[in-house]
């Protein structure tokens, strides 16, 4: 059974940081391009950072700069660092795993706001 837990989200004030946590299971993790999606109230699901199984990364103009997307095959761990966060980057974020199938985590709230 494969299964994407994401975890970190949270409330933030304007200007500050959260790490997103997105555990695997159930799939040869080191074999899959995982990314980072997120979706807004009445907007449609978005990419924010893609890491490939080589290490990769690709991002999001919205927030080049300011996100980081990491990796650790050994914990089968896909991480999101978010830097600098503004209010519209308020939304459920997501975690993906691409490779043979697509799976999905159940998201989680990240809500910018003072």
């Amino acid at each position: 059974q494969v299964q994407l837990v994401e975890s970190g989200g949270g409330l933030v004030q304007p200007g500050g940081s959260l790490r997103l946590s997105c555990a695997a299971s159930g799939i040869i993790f080191s074999r899959y391009v995982m990314a980072w999606y997120r979706q807004a109230p009445g907007k449609q699901r978005e990419l924010v950072a893609v890491i490939t199984s080589g290490g990769r990364r690709n991002y999001a103009d919205s927030v080049k700069g300011r996100f980081t997307i990491s990796r650790d095959n050994t914990e089968n761990t896909v991480y999101l660092q978010m830097n600098s966060l503004k209010p519209e980057d308020t939304a459920v974020y997501y975690c993906n795993a691409n490779y043979a199938s697509i799976y999905w985590g159940q998201g989680t709230q990240v809500t910018v706001s003072s």
